[in-house]
């Protein structure tokens, strides 16, 4: 996929949603709380996404960019007997 085809793609999304959101107030209940559901989850995701990715740079870098090697786990070995 090139790179106008997708800003084309997000240009045509985003005209969508600003549609959407000025017909809402003319909206059916119905519709209203459709709307916000997929809204929801929409910013579930990307909330979800940014704490997933901030925990995990935060364990692998910690604050100052350089690794951590102080929160690797040893693995612990039996002995033989």
């Amino acid at each position: 996929m090139s790179t106008e085809t997708f800003l084309k793609e997000i240009q045509a999304i985003g005209e969508k949603f600003l549609l959407k959101l000025q017909k809402l107030p003319k909206a059916e209940p119905v519709e209203i709380v459709c709307f916000c559901v997929v809204l929801l989850f929409i910013v579930t995701v990307l909330v979800l996404m940014i704490i997933a990715c901030s925990c995990c740079c935060y364990s692998c870098c910690g604050c100052d960019g350089h690794p951590d090697t102080r929160s690797r786990k040893s693995q612990v070995r039996p002995t033989a007997r």
